[in-house]
């Protein structure tokens, strides 16, 4: 069966082609006075042609550089999880507090050139541990191929350990469903628990939404635990934020399903087990690719795309506050504008110290494909955001449309404890060139 990684449909993409980006409501300068992040210009990470032949599983022609990843550490040094499809790997490079390489090549972390290996996560300390979550299209026997892979640095990314497959099925793992014939491939998460422990998620084709952890730094990891989903209603999306005594919260939503609700399962043990998932924020539109985060002042930030067409209309984002304790979600409110002929969908969130920071894939119009990135900014932990307005760097139409070939389900922001931005994103101008590029900023206090 063909590997399809289908994106929503928008209406007339020609006509959008010809639309200038706007945010609605940002002004035609959104780097200088009143702008809530002060931002640096954007830094090119890699480059390569822009060809994507048809579809011919690990045979096929893909010459281009895609699916970045964003990782910050507390003194501001970055690392960047991106993928080179004429070599069909994941790659990692990273960059100082400031700005400068911090070593010169790429280091390739895949080491698989027979096989794709897409949309990776990653988390970095300061101590120069790297960890990179990433799907493998791995045909293992069932319809779909993917698997999900770790790697592991302990010298700042300069080298890897060896892969490991943590899901070993032949389920089409790291696949999240929209349809039997629709979906988006990058579907997992990776993240790492104050005391060291690290949690991965992923989806499959099939529906299941499984679990792992490993407590010995990533040498290791659990049995995979079934957390939800089912073939009638296949998980989505998964994302996961822990809090500081250890507790592991995780939400995704249900493909299949037009007037899909988020899910959210918490497990109390570090992972070990998980409670049965309930439904956040139940509605009859459409909600997808939610994000959360630990708030400061106790339980979690949530932001999501909602549609009141169904998974393939327009979509904007919200934004809710979940209680601690029974997390009861608290009315959602718009952070993009709902009614805006400029659409917004795949939503990320970061929080600090300084300021809670929204970003999305911004749809142009009736565009078919996203063209940069807008942004907001909370300074009152979700009470208010600020307008809308378009991360800069990212507007430049010359640059093509926003890559993400693969699937919007990525992680393309990173803020630290002092207000430090990091913010990546990959264009794609077809016959032209592709490109992934780090654009960096601090939160105005």
């Amino acid at each position: 069966m063909a590997q399809r990684a289908e994106f929503p449909r928008r209406g007339c993409g020609v006509l959008a082609a010809l639309a200038a980006l706007a945010i609605v409501g940002a002004p035609a300068a959104t780097a200088g006075e009143g702008a809530p992040i002060r931002w640096q210009s954007p830094l090119e990470v890699a480059a390569g042609d822009a060809y994507r032949g048809p579809w011919r599983m690990n045979r096929s022609r893909f010459h281009y550089v895609d699916d970045p990843a964003v990782a910050l550490t507390s003194d501001g040094g970055v690392g960047i999880a991106w993928v080179q499809n004429r070599l069909q790997d994941v790659h990692f490079t990273a960059f100082g507090p400031d700005g400068e390489a911090v070593f010169g090549e790429a280091t390739n972390v895949s080491r698989s050139p027979g096989t794709f290996s897409w949309l990776p996560r990653t988390v970095m300390t300061g101590a120069g541990e790297v960890y990179v979550l990433w799907q493998e299209i791995v045909f293992s026997g069932g319809s779909h191929g993917g698997e999900a892979f770790f790697a592991r640095s302990a010298d700042g990314g300069r080298s890897f350990s060896t892969p490991l497959n943590l899901s070993n099925s032949e389920a089409g793992d790291g696949k999240g469903r929209l349809t039997r014939e629709r979906w988006h491939n990058g579907s997992l998460d990776l993240a790492r628990a104050p005391d060291g422990t690290l949690h991965a998620v992923w989806t499959e084709y099939e529906g299941a939404l499984w679990a792992s952890r490993s407590t010995d730094g990533g040498r290791s990891f659990s049995t995979p635990l079934r957390v939800g989903g089912s073939d009638g209603a296949p998980a989505r999306a998964p994302d996961l934020a822990i809090g500081g005594d250890g507790t592991v919260h995780l939400v995704w939503t249900v493909g299949e399903d037009p007037e899909a609700d988020l899910r959210l399962a918490v497990s109390r043990d570090g992972g070990g087990s998980f409670g049965e998932p309930r439904v956040l924020l139940a509605s009859n539109n459409h909600a997808d690719a939610a994000k959360i985060a630990v708030a400061r002042e106790g339980g979690l930030h949530l932001v999501y795309a909602e549609g009141s067409e169904g998974p393939f209309g327009p979509h904007h984002v919200r934004h809710a506050w979940l209680a601690p304790g029974g997390l009861a979600a608290a009315e959602s409110r718009p952070v993009s504008p709902p009614d805006a002929p400029a659409g917004a969908h795949y939503p990320q969130l970061a929080t600090s110290g300084h300021g809670l920071v929204v970003t999305w894939e911004h749809y142009p119009g009736a565009a078919s494909r996203p063209y940069g990135l807008g942004y907001s900014v909370s300074t009152d932990d979700g009470k208010s955001f600020s307008p809308p307005r378009a991360v800069p760097g990212t507007a430049d139409r010359s640059l093509g449309f926003n890559g993400s070939l693969q699937g919007f389900l990525m992680d393309k922001l990173a803020v630290n404890r002092d207000g430090a931005v990091a913010v990546v994103n990959s264009r794609f101008a077809p016959g032209r060139r592709s490109v992934v590029r780090l654009i960096r900023g601090t939160l105005n206090p």
